[in-house]
């Protein structure tokens, strides 16, 4: 399923913010992200930031006469930089196979001189920067990860008998996840909206495998084939959490960069694992919805303290908080919009 997103860049600031931002919504390697647009439309600056933020040590210079450029990323992801913009098409054709078979990243400027046979076959971003008024609308087109339909995820709720409260939490946390996330996008962040709300309405998918009893809705009463059913679950995914179980399942039915969201959204996890934007966002939102209303974080781990008001949860409780009050500061410095 394709994801398209339209960011407004009213100038280079903006543009250098979204090359950098784009660093933290990666999923797939190897991908190629095709740049197109015209002259002087921001693509060569674009690529400069985000291949910084990706830790790409030396200054990235303009491939326009060397024609690939080299790099390596901090983590060590070969990153490539090429521009098409001198070739002919039997030239684009050969300095593309040259690096078909790389691992990494591979930013290609000038994508539009690409034959539409050639594009498209490997997990691909494609960024079009078009001249509108008195700065350019870049558009987004994400090909690297397969999401699933809303009929998907209904039938899988229906196949582990979700409780209502939790169905009703996950839709909450999604549309609150994606409005956080067009409030990012209005401000030159690339999100995928369609990954998060997709992730929001799957994260809690098997927490039936955590249930505590007391700690539901006092009106949230299983059946006894509820019962059984989430028996047959803690068997399937004997020793785990709902986290790391929902994340497992999603890779059992073919969503593994979707997998990659979910996984991270608990409690327990250092907050060092979550490093895209996405990931950030779901963990975020998730504390901050109490069933399927939207709280302040203060209200939201209050309510937490009188579900397990004792024991270990008690005690890290705190440094939960800061935890989730760390992640809104860095998303939002100024403070939540709304």
């Amino acid at each position: 399923m394709t994801e398209t997103l339209d960011i407004w860049l009213p100038d280079a600031e903006c543009t250098a913010l979204a090359g950098r931002a784009l660093s933290k919504t990666l999923y797939t390697l190897p991908v190629d992200v095709y740049l197109s647009g015209e002259l002087g439309a921001g693509k060569t600056l674009f690529t400069q930031s985000f291949a910084q933020e990706l830790g790409v040590r030396e200054p990235l210079s303009s491939p326009t006469y060397a024609l690939e450029q080299r790099y390596k990323t901090s983590d060590g992801t070969h990153f490539l930089h090429l521009d098409l913009y001198r070739l002919e098409s039997r030239q684009v054709h050969e300095i593309l196979a040259a690096s078909d078979d790389h691992l990494g990243i591979r930013c290609i400027e000038w994508a539009e001189r690409i034959p539409e046979k050639e594009r498209g076959v490997k997990p691909h971003i494609d960024l079009s920067f078009v001249e509108q008024d008195h700065g350019r609308m870049l558009h987004c087109s994400f090909h690297d990860m397969k999401l699933p339909t809303r009929a998907q995820i209904e039938q899988w709720r229906e196949e582990v008998m979700l409780p209502e409260h939790i169905a009703r939490h996950c839709d909450a946390v999604a549309a609150f996840a994606v409005r956080l996330g067009e409030a990012l996008t209005q401000r030159s962040n690339p999100v995928r909206l369609l990954a998060l709300r997709r992730a929001g309405e799957v994260h809690d998918l098997l927490r039936f495998l955590d249930f505590r009893p007391g700690s539901g809705p006092v009106d949230a009463k299983e059946t006894s084939e509820q019962l059984r059913l989430f028996e047959d679950f803690r068997k399937r995914y004997l020793g785990l959490r709902h986290e790391p179980a929902c994340a497992q399942f999603l890779r059992e039915q073919g969503f593994p960069e979707l997998s990659d969201i979910v996984a991270v959204h608990g409690l327990s996890l250092e907050a060092t694992i979550r490093k895209t934007v996405e990931q950030k966002l779901i963990f975020y939102a998730d504390k901050r919805v109490m069933i399927d209303k939207v709280v302040t974080l203060d209200v939201r781990f209050a309510d937490f303290l009188t579900r397990y008001g004792s024991g270990a949860e008690a005690v890290q409780s705190n440094m939960w908080l800061e935890e989730a009050k760390g992640v809104e500061k860095e998303l939002f410095p100024e403070g939540v919009p709304f």
